[in-house]
């Protein structure tokens, strides 16, 4: 029988966070498709209005200290110009508590028109994240574990880049989110040059594309893509195929390669407001223990329905 309590530090130590970390990846998400200015900063003001966009991934569910992310995308264009700015939130914890970091992110972008519907948009995003490591926590449930100094609060300043075209049925980016490596580690001991833990951010490169087919006048049909690629980690690779029926309801599947099978619903409940759930079944080792009840990830939208009106139809990404 799996002891819960014992799961907890060889997750750890699977997603890179302690004992020499060498290709740390950014949060995954499953919905990546409605929450893009996580990964593109060249997103901002591309949907023509102010739009606000509200995730909550809790992954591993029933898994003690499993993943918990949290994020929160304002953006608008400003108005007679070709710039956009925005405000990107992001907070993920893992070990209930034990590792927390928030990244705080200001964004602008600038789009210029290549063709009658095509537009292509340049974006930068500018700002940093504090980092909270709790080893202290982690030698409470496992005494095995040898605790060293706590981190708390450390800060380091970041930039990412992104360029991002899109049409009315057609949009294709490419963005590296965080540029800076920054080094995270602890020294305990007698010896000032004895490294115990060492976390190192890696630069997250992501592609992502996506298709919009008209099926007949009440189906459309989205197949979409996001490759990530980060140095000493395995490539990642989602698939996905949505439907939406009426311009109010998408429905779909998606697969992130050797990882895990997952389905999506939305629901566009009023011209302001969008509704999305999605549930991840992972398809590794993990995902057959009896604590292992998957991830869910919940999203929310707020769009401003003046600006909303001014749209042929409701935008798909």
């Amino acid at each position: 029988m799996i002891n819960r309590k014992n799961f907890i530090v060889p997750v750890l130590l699977l997603i890179g966070l302690v004992q020499s970390m060498y290709g740390q990846q950014d949060a995954q998400f499953t919905q990546y498709m409605y929450n893009t200015m996580s990964v593109n900063p060249a997103y901002a003001g591309s949907r023509g209005q102010f739009s606000a966009a509200a995730l909550y991934r809790a992954q591993w569910v029933g898994l003690e200290g499993g993943p918990k992310t949290q994020t929160l995308n304002l953006h608008s264009p400003i108005r007679n110009s070709k710039l956009g700015y925005g405000l990107s939130i992001f907070n993920d914890q893992i070990g209930d508590g034990a590792v927390q970091e928030t990244y705080i992110d200001g964004v602008i972008s600038y789009t210029i028109d290549v063709s009658l519907e095509g537009k292509l948009s340049f974006g930068l995003k500018v700002g940093g994240n504090l980092l909270n490591l709790d080893l202290e926590s982690l030698s409470k449930k496992d005494q095995e574990f040898v605790a060293g100094d706590n981190i708390e609060n450390k800060f380091a300043p970041n930039f990412g880049l992104g360029v991002y075209y899109h049409s009315n049925k057609f949009y294709a980016g490419l963005s590296a989110p965080n540029l800076v490596e920054t080094e995270y580690f602890d020294r305990s001991g007698d010896d000032a040059n004895a490294v115990n833990f060492l976390s190192k951010e890696r630069i997250n490169f992501y592609l992502i594309t996506g298709y919009v087919i008209d099926l007949n006048n009440n189906f459309k049909f989205k197949p979409a893509l996001l490759t990530k690629m980060v140095g000493g980690a395995p490539l990642q690779v989602d698939v996905s195929t949505n439907f939406m029926y009426n311009d109010k309801f998408t429905f779909g599947l998606a697969y992130r390669w050797d990882a895990a099978l997952s389905a999506m619903v939305g629901f566009q409940i009023s011209d302001q407001f969008m509704l999305g759930l999605a549930y991840d079944r992972e398809t590794t080792a993990l995902g057959g223990t009896q604590f292992n009840d998957g991830s869910f990830e919940f999203f929310l939208r707020f769009e401003l329905a003046k600006s909303f009106q001014k749209l042929v139809s409701p935008r798909f990404f």
